[in-house]
C-alpha cells in the first residue's frame, strides 16, 4: 500500500475506505449493507469498496464464511490515521468519519483542553468488546491502588466534561465502575460468555434516570435574567435528565452548588441545584460540589 493509491482514488473512495477502515479498527467487522447505509450507494458500489480496501491493505480483513461478514485479522494495521478526538465522535455520534484530512476551520477558534493521551489500539480493544458483548483483561493505574492488572466487561463509552471512560462491571471489586480511558496500560479481549450480573441491565446506577433542577444561584448571581438566557431558561429553570452514574461528573463540571442553602461562595457558581433530594442514592456524590456540607452522604 502506498500513499500515490490512495491519492489517485476520489475524495468520495477515500471517505468509504476510511469508513471501512473505522468499522473494522474499532467494531471489528463490516458488511456491505453498513457501506449501503452510510453513503447510500447500491450492493455491486459497496461490493467494489471492500474489494478497493482488500487490495490497499490486504492482511486487514478476512470473510467470515458463516457469519458472511468481512471481520478485523490478527494482523490489522490501521490504513488511515485517524486523532482520537475524531474517532470518539464517531463511535458516540456516527460523525465525522470520512478521511482524516486536515481542513482549515470555518472561522478562528482555539480549544483549552488538556492533552489527554488516548491509545487507540487499546480503545479498539473496548469498543469491539462492547460490540461482541465480551470481557476484557486490563492493565490500569488507579489513584488508590497504582497500576493493576484486572478483568472488566465494558459496556459504554462515557464523556464527563473533561476526560472519557469506559464504564463496566469491574470482576476484582464486584461492581459497575467507570475506568479512565488515558489510565489504560494494556488490553485484551477474553474468550468466552460473561455472566448475567455482569450485563449493562443490572448497573442500576446507569440504568436510573436522575431529573436535576438548576437555577441561578441566589447569592452569587447578580442579575439570574443572564443565567437564565445564557443556558435556555424556562420559568428561571431547566432541567436536565442524566444517567445516576453521571450526575457527579455534570454537577462538578458546571460548578453546581448542591448545597441546602445555596452556601458556597466564588464567582465559578452560577447555578445552585434547587431539588437537593434528586440526589437520593446516587453513588458518585463525593463529586457533587458542596453536597456534603450538611454531613449527608
Amino acid at each position: 500500500m502506498s500513499s500515490e493509491s490512495l491519492l489517485s482514488l476520489t475524495q468520495a473512495q477515500r471517505d468509504r475506505l476510511a469508513f471501512v477502515d473505522l468499522r473494522l479498527r474499532f467494531v471489528g467487522e463490516i458488511r456491505r449493507q453498513d457501506l449501503m447505509a452510510r453513503f447510500g450507494i447500491q450492493m455491486a458500489a459497496a461490493t467494489r469498496d471492500l474489494a478497493q480496501y482488500k487490495e490497499l491493505a490486504a492482511g486487514n480483513l478476512e470473510y467470515d464464511t458463516r457469519s458472511k461478514v468481512y471481520v478485523r485479522s490478527t494482523w490489522f494495521r490501521p490504513l488511515f490515521d485517524f486523532p482520537a478526538g475524531r474517532v470518539l465522535t464517531w463511535l458516540t455520534e456516527s460523525y465525522g468519519d470520512g478521511e482524516p484530512l486536515q481542513w482549515k476551520s470555518i472561522v478562528s477558534w482555539e480549544g483549552v483542553n488538556l492533552p489527554g493521551r488516548i491509545n487507540l489500539e487499546l480503545l479498539s480493544v473496548l469498543t469491539r468488546a462492547i460490540h461482541q458483548g465480551g470481557a476484557v483483561e486490563i492493565s490500569y493505574r488507579a489513584l488508590s491502588s497504582g497500576r493493576t492488572t484486572r478483568e472488566i466487561v465494558p459496556f459504554a463509552l462515557a464523556d464527563n466534561g473533561l476526560r472519557w471512560h469506559v464504564r463496566g462491571f469491574d470482576r476484582r471489586s464486584g461492581e459497575f465502575r467507570d475506568f479512565v480511558l488515558g489510565r489504560l496500560e494494556d488490553a485484551r479481549i477474553l474468550p468466552g460468555p460473561v455472566a448475567s450480573h455482569e450485563k449493562s441491565e443490572q448497573d442500576i446506577q446507569w440504568a436510573r434516570i436522575t431529573e436535576l433542577e438548576l437555577v441561578p444561584h441566589p447569592a452569587n448571581v447578580q442579575h439570574p435574567d443572564t443565567i437564565e438566557a445564557e443556558y435556555g431558561m424556562e420559568g428561571g429553570v431547566i432541567n436536565v435528565r442524566v444517567r445516576a452514574a453521571m450526575a457527579g461528573y455534570l454537577l462538578r463540571h458546571w460548578n453546581v452548588d448542591c448545597t441546602e442553602d445555596h452556601s458556597l461562595k466564588g464567582g465559578e457558581h452560577h447555578l445552585w441545584l434547587r431539588n437537593r433530594q434528586a440526589l437520593y442514592g446516587v453513588a458518585n456524590l463525593i463529586l457533587a460540589p458542596g453536597y456534603n456540607a450538611s454531613g449527608k452522604e
